[in-house]
């Protein structure tokens, strides 16, 4: 069984137990947070394709820990003209595992 779930603005594919990084969530490590936005749950087979959304499905998960992703170096450079610029970016992340798919 999976379901496709939209989480902080992005879709995944999400199984029972599996661990995914997701943009930062609000909520202490521990705690356990629902998601209602299913957009698609297929149950050996049977495939439910909501319209945005699945009525009654839902998908219960877990915070594992909040943390930062590596470092994305940003360079800008034009040439002949003296122009360079360098940025760095750190994503903030939330680990979670899938509790359980309902729906």
């Amino acid at each position: 069984m999976y379901a496709i779930v939209e989480i902080a603005g992005q879709q995944f594919k999400v199984e029972k137990d599996r661990k995914l990084y997701v943009h930062r969530l609000k909520g202490e490590e521990g705690s356990s947070i629902s998601f209602d936005k299913v957009l698609l749950v297929d149950n050996d087979g049977q495939v439910k394709v909501g319209a945005p959304a699945v009525e009654g499905a839902s998908v219960k998960a877990k915070i594992l820990s909040h943390l930062k992703d590596d470092k994305v170096i940003v360079f800008k450079k034009k040439r002949r003209k003296g122009y360079k610029v360098k940025n760095g970016h750190r994503q903030f992340l939330s680990q979670i595992v899938i509790e359980e798919i309902v729906g």
